[in-house]
């Protein structure tokens, strides 16, 4: 379960980091309303995934998590480049993830 609830912790970072480009620097309102209730709700689900899983591995999926799903958001939502070396480094973050996951003791 706390490999679940990290996961959705890791979607809501991708959901704050997103939400960071449209609040236009804190300008609009209520893109920087739900971009900091996202933050909340990641950091609180992270905090609950902590109780079973080790510090150091829960926080760099957590990361990786945020990491890939930012890039490739940005890749759809943003015209970012989609280069095989670009996209090549986030298949190895998410092997990175992977291993974590399957080599973690809880």
């Amino acid at each position: 379960m706390a490999w679940v609830v990290l996961f959705v912790a890791g979607l809501f970072e991708i959901g704050w980091a997103i939400g960071l480009k449209y609040t236009e620097g804190f300008s609009r309102l209520v893109p920087s309303v739900l971009t900091i209730a996202a933050m909340a709700i990641s950091l609180y689900l992270l905090g609950v995934a902590l109780r079973t899983l080790p510090v150091g591995t829960a926080y760099a999926v957590w990361t990786g998590i945020g990491a890939v799903g930012t890039a490739a958001l940005g890749i759809v939502l943003f015209g970012e480049p989609a280069t095989a070396a670009r996209l090549a480094c986030i298949a190895l973050i998410v092997a990175g993830i992977l291993g974590l996951k399957m080599f973690s003791p809880a």
